[in-house]
């Protein structure tokens, strides 16, 4: 590297071997793009299915993560190359929209992009493959909408969605719990849902927390948890039918918003401004008893006087408790949230049956419990677990499940899980193929065998022969008619994946398979890489 300057005297750099660098162009940058798109879902093809791997991944931080579950795979992953970035946007948009298949939507995108080489090598135009995947794509989701069942479950029967969401835990760190899992991600979805309006409102469900006990322990509670304690030793740590004074103002006298200074050079003077400090106190506690509050919870925190005070007037309060916290409880409890004490009147307090401080193990940690609250429509599954990593999976784990649970109550199709979906849908792709005469028909095929790619993963990873397994399912499907024969990752006896109670949700597996199409569409579109040093 050499620094040079022009007529104008101007710095320029003059770097080494300069000239002899070529920018990718054309096939090249194709294949480059397909190799990183490639590397990128061979990383998340382990991972899939109930026997799939995990991985153990460390931050800068120092920081551990063990998962399987794709988008925090690649959300945790430094990807630097812009086409595994797009991978890592791919696997999100699933996450985003649908909440499960992140593994499944990546490998997808892979396999494609993989036939997509092929094709390109055979001379084929990036266009007309690309082409031919879109009508592929639009084969496929039709295809899945005549092979789809329908899902009937009511508020009292809810056995179909626990059994859906158990296919969605099988894959999981926590599969050991997945029946007792999925009863209370359902049981959470359907006390928060609209039937009428089929909706779910998830930000009304709490996840919380707590290291210690076994993954066993973990239960659902109709009220919310907050992760705090009375905030004085002495003052009641059971309170039945509460009616909460839920505020946003200190318990603390009020201050000038301008600068000032307090001169205090008698002790008359002092004993003033104690008494009336006190009388702040003493007149904020009382309107807070006179309008029949039983319990406070407070944004922000107080001082011993305040404390002292109100344990003495048998007032409970907690303090510092976060924004969120607070509407989920008002939301839960029927109170208003309060902004100022001359505000506070009876009928802006919140009711709960039961208000009571839970302590765990031998350690300090308390936490409060609000339950049996005037309106149900806001609960909370607290998750324990040996250790942080475990309780986070299992978190991410419940996520999932809560997500298919809402899913199903906005659309009640299922299509069959084991990877019998997509060999239904290949075997549909190759079909069509024929009625295509032009150079289509390549990509059509291409699809169809990209679509073998998650079966054969699945068979891969659960220790079987993949291209045995998966052309013994395929030939079974073909004879018998029949779109549930599937990938027997768990070695019962039987592929028929009816019978295993293995289900998936058609939205999902439609939109893994548009959202793949779209992204391998984009990278084969893509004929130049450009970088700053190219300007």
């Amino acid at each position: 590297m050499a620094l040079a300057f022009d007529e104008y005297g101007r710095p320029f750099i003059i770097l080494r071997e300069q000239e002899s660098k070529s920018r990718l162009r054309g096939l090249d940058a194709q294949k480059a793009n397909i190799a990183a798109g490639v590397a990128v879902s061979r990383i998340l093809r382990t991972s899939l299915g109930p026997k799939g791997m995990d991985k153990m991944l460390q931050s800068p931080d120092g920081d551990i993560t063990i998962t399987n579950d794709g988008a925090t795979i690649l959300e945790q992953m430094d990807v630097d190359n812009q086409i595994g970035k797009l991978m890592v946007e791919l696997s999100r948009s699933q996450d985003y929209e649908i909440g499960d298949g992140t593994t499944g939507v990546v490998v997808m995108a892979g396999s494609l992009l993989e036939q997509a080489e092929k094709l390109l090598e055979r001379g084929i135009h990036p266009i007309r493959v690309a082409e031919g995947f879109e009508i592929s794509s639009r084969i496929a989701v039709d295809h899945l909408e005549k092979i789809a069942d329908k899902f009937d479950f009511s508020a009292t029967d809810i056995e179909p969605l626990v059994q859906t969401c158990m296919t969605t835990l099988s894959s999981k760190i926590v599969n050991r719990c997945k029946r007792s899992l999925a009863e209370i991600a359902v049981k959470s979805v359907m006390a928060v849902a609209d039937l009428e309006r089929k909706d779910v409102n998830l930000d009304l469900i709490k996840v919380e927390g707590k290291v210690g006990g076994k993954l066993e322990d973990t239960e659902l509670i109709y009220g919310i948890i907050v992760d705090k304690d009375m905030s004085h030793p002495q003052m009641p740590k059971q309170i039945e039918d509460a009616k909460i004074a839920i505020l946003t103002c200190p318990f603390e006298p009020p201050k000038p918003k301008t600068k000032h200074k307090v001169d205090i050079d008698t002790v008359e003077k002092f004993q003033t401004l104690r008494k009336q400090e006190q009388k702040y106190f003493d007149d904020m506690v009382q309107k807070c008893k006179d309008v029949g509050a039983t319990l406070v919870i407070c944004q922000w925190g107080f001082d011993d006087e305040a404390n002292h005070l109100l344990m003495h007037r048998n007032l409970p309060a907690v303090r510092w408790v976060g924004g969120v916290e607070l509407e989920l409880i008002a939301i839960a409890t029927g109170g208003r949230i309060v902004p100022r004490f001359q505000e506070l009147t009876t009928d802006k307090l919140g009711k709960a049956g039961l208000v009571r401080e839970k302590a765990f193990g031998t350690t300090k940690d308390r936490m409060l419990y609000i339950e049996h609250c005037a309106n149900s429509k806001a609960v909370t599954v607290f998750i324990r677990g040996g250790n942080k990593m475990m309780i986070e999976e299992t978190k991410r784990s419940i996520h999932d499940a809560l997500c298919v649970a809402r899913n199903l109550i906005r659309n009640n199709s299922i299509v069959y899980g084991g990877g019998a979906a997509e060999i239904s849908c290949s075997i549909a792709v190759e079909a069509a193929a024929d009625k295509y005469p032009g150079v289509e028909q390549y990509a059509i095929r291409a699809f169809a065998d990209a679509l073998d790619s998650v079966p054969m993963a699945l068979a891969e990873n659960s220790g079987l022969q993949p291209i045995e397994t998966l052309s013994a399912v395929k030939a079974q499907q073909i004879k018998e008619n029949n779109h549930c024969f599937g990938i027997d990752c768990n070695d019962t006896g039987t592929n028929d994946m009816r019978e295993q109670n293995v289900f998936e949700t058609l939205i999902g597996k439609q939109q893994q398979i548009l959202l793949a199409t779209q992204v391998v569409k984009m990278i084969l579109k893509i004929d130049d890489v450009i970088s700053p040093s190219d300007y």
